[in-house]
């Protein structure tokens, strides 16, 4: 128990009032109304059915509606999500203060400090150079244009033949619907007083979410152990507990820093090759490398652009993305899976459809919070067991194919004739 961070001194005694109680069930079910055993195991069999269809039911209608809600109450599920993503992943910190006799809240406090302070360094390094940089983007349109004429006149041409195509094939003229027009902020004082203040209220509830959170774990963490009414409970839900924190906080310590490097790196060569603002450019590859698959793409597509508005050979400026795309290709099959391992190793599969779920639901922030619930979610359902659904519609009709139901199933066989010749 020492490897789950708790004390034996936690935990209920262990006990046979679980046994004991699930041999009386079964002595009352097997004589309740003088029913044989085997009656006894059609009958439970019959109410295990019953039950498993109606929490399939509500199981799909909550996994069917949860999505929408999510969507529309982004306002406050999005900052309470990320605050909890940080909160777990701060948890290790916490407890290496905690053991050096730090009381929780002023060790809840220093980690907070400590996020906020990387965070600025990181918005400084990214945010004031790129306003800087992509301010001169109408300047530059006129180089983009030169660099890129020999695509431009291929697409010109094909528009114009795809033009005359559709006119030729239009029968009747097409009617716009009328569309009422949205004024867009005339000023960036405009823009700020219409959104910072939700910004502002967000960003509040979330450090404040953080902070209470960490204030609390261990308190927190002590009452849900604690709480359960049986030895085996109290282990499976500190198995959780620790497990969830470990693969949270290894996976985006190690991810941020393999990221850190990767941004390092494109930075240097990118500084060598003569591109203007490396660490702005290695920050942003850092940032969208968070996002799998899609990120780098995207970095990709932002370095072309700054390529294109820098240099005036438009091989030159396709250097930057190349150059980008290359180390990334070297970090993502040969570094992360060596310093990652297979303990957070994640179905390829799986990490596509949690990223287009939570793109859909959240847009970026989803993007970027994709993997760490994903694990949170694996890590869950993986102690708390998978219902057997292929099982309730193909085979033996409950959700959990456990000894009773193997029974039944062997005495259906049979023929109704207890094999043991009760």
């Amino acid at each position: 128990m020492a490897d789950l961070g708790i004390d034996s001194t936690d935990l209920p005694p262990p006990d046979a009032r679980d046994d004991a109680l699930a041999r009386d069930v079964a002595a009352r079910a097997s004589g309740a109304g003088g029913l044989s055993p085997a009656e006894a195991f059609r009958v439970a069999g019959r109410r295990d059915r019953l039950l498993a269809a109606l929490t399939l039911i509500a199981g799909a209608g909550l996994v069917l509606a949860t999505p929408f809600a999510l969507k529309s109450g982004a306002e406050f599920f999005l900052p309470v999500t990320i605050a909890l993503v940080i909160a777990v992943a701060l948890v290790p910190v916490l407890q290496w203060l905690e053991r050096r006799r730090v009381p929780s809240p002023i060790a809840a406090i220093l980690c907070i400090l400590a996020f906020l302070l990387l965070a600025n360094i990181a918005i400084a390094a990214i945010v004031v150079p790129a306003t800087d940089f992509f301010r001169l983007l109408p300047t530059r349109i006129p180089r983009i244009q030169q660099n890129l004429s020999p695509l431009l006149d291929l697409y010109s041409t094909l528009e114009k033949s795809v033009n005359k195509m559709l006119r030729q094939v239009a029968a009747a003229p097409v009617h716009a619907q009328t569309q009422s027009a949205v004024a867009p902020p005339n000023s960036i004082l405009e823009l700020a007083a219409t959104s910072a203040p939700t910004v502002v209220v967000q960003f509040v509830f979330s450090i404040l979410t953080v902070f209470f959170f960490l204030a609390g774990w261990t308190r927190m963490r002590q009452q849900t152990i604690t709480g359960r009414s049986s030895f085996d409970g109290a282990m499976a839900t500190a198995r959780v507990i620790q497990d969830v924190v470990d693969d949270v906080s290894a996976y985006l310590g190690t991810i941020t820093l393999i990221n850190i490097v990767l941004g390092l790196s494109v930075a240097l060569a990118l500084y060598l090759i003569g591109m203007p603002y490396p660490l702005m450019w290695g920050g942003i590859v850092a940032l969208l490398n968070y996002i799998p698959y899609f990120g780098p793409v995207i970095a990709a597509f932002l370095l072309a652009l700054g390529g294109l508005m820098t240099f005036s050979d438009v091989w030159v400026a396709m250097l930057p993305p190349a150059v980008m795309y290359g180390l990334h290709l070297i970090e993502a099959n040969a570094i992360t899976p060596v310093v990652v391992g297979h303990r957070l190793t994640i179905n390829p599969i799986m990490i596509l459809i949690s990223l287009s779920f939570w793109s859909w639901v959240w847009g970026t922030a989803g993007a970027l919070l994709a993997v760490p619930l994903l694990i949170i979610i694996q890590t869950v359902i993986r102690a708390a067991g998978k219902p057997d659904i292929a099982g309730f519609l193909f085979e033996h009709g409950t959700l959990v194919d456990g000894p009773r139901t193997r029974a039944a199933a062997a005495d259906d066989a049979n023929g109704g004739i207890d094999p043991s010749g009760g």
